[in-house]
């Protein structure tokens, strides 16, 4: 076990753990957006920063391991004008409309992209419908890097994409920036679970987002078992107006971790096979 301070309260966590881990133990609420329980953590977002004793810089709190007698503070005025800049970085780059817990955030720490500029601006691309699955909005991409861990080592292993370009062009592309059904793509979905933004979201969702009837308030979550093989992975359907608009699995579950594959995820369509008024298929 390791002893530490955070914010003047004595903790103590196991050997290995993270600042994170030391201050959720503590319920303290650290803003994250690329972090992920069930992916290797990549630094990329930096919202998550603290401040250490003795540290000339602010440290990432996701990935810096504890260590005896550190005394760390999670809410001084350096931490929150850092918090507060790199979210007013992202939201004058991005479009934050599907991405709830960054606008939290926003509103929290005072965040005003407008001072950037009145749009948002992001490398120009349409919005990528190629499959029937799901739909990519890049223009929602704050490059958090979940994406990338979850098609590779973290949980599926197909690497069909990764971050291409540098600096103001850089984007997730697949190899060669082909079309999705050309990529080595396997339409897990794993991406679309990971994703905390919205730029990769069900094709269902966004349709119905497209033509305003998205409405969460009115949706239900049932937890039910997968019926396509006998691993047994928990899936949650999301649904509303007595159909299934989505599929997601908790994180918590020791089966899945999160993670599905196609027919787990995808699947569902024959559920709702039912005949309309007139006895046809609808």
């Amino acid at each position: 076990m390791v002893d530490l301070t955070i914010d003047g309260a004595p903790v103590r966590v196991p050997e290995g753990s993270t600042i994170l881990d030391a201050c959720t133990s503590l319920g303290i609420d650290t803003p994250t957006l690329c972090f992920l329980e069930s992916l290797t953590p990549v630094n990329a977002c930096r919202v998550c920063v603290v401040e250490l004793e003795s540290s000339r810089a602010l440290v990432p709190a996701c990935a810096r391991r504890v260590e005896p007698a550190m005394v760390v503070t999670t809410d001084s005025p350096r931490v929150r004008h850092s918090r507060k800049m790199v979210l007013e970085f992202l939201a004058s780059s991005v479009d934050l409309s599907t991405a709830p817990d960054a606008r939290r955030y926003c509103d929290r720490y005072g965040a005003d992209p407008g001072r950037y500029g009145a749009a948002p601006e992001t490398v120009a691309q349409p919005v990528k419908i190629d499959n029937a699955l799901y739909v990519r909005d890049y223009a929602k991409c704050i490059l958090c890097y979940k994406c990338v861990e979850a098609c590779g080592a973290d949980a599926q292993n197909t690497f069909a994409i990764a971050v291409a370009g540098r600096g103001f062009d850089a984007r997730i592309s697949t190899e060669y920036d082909v079309p999705l059904p050309d990529s080595a793509c396997v339409y897990c979905g794993n991406c679309i679970g990971v994703c905390p933004t919205g730029a990769l979201m069900f094709a269902s969702e966004h349709e119905l987002r497209r033509r305003g009837e998205w409405n969460e308030a009115r949706q239900t979550r049932t937890d039910t078992i997968c019926s396509y093989c006998g691993v047994g992975c928990t899936l949650t359907l999301h649904v509303q107006e007595n159909a299934i608009v989505k599929v997601t699995s908790p994180i918590e579950n020791s089966v899945t971790g999160g993670h599905l594959c196609v027919k787990g995820r995808f699947g569902f369509e024959y559920v709702q096979n039912r005949p309309d008024d007139e006895g046809a298929p609808s």
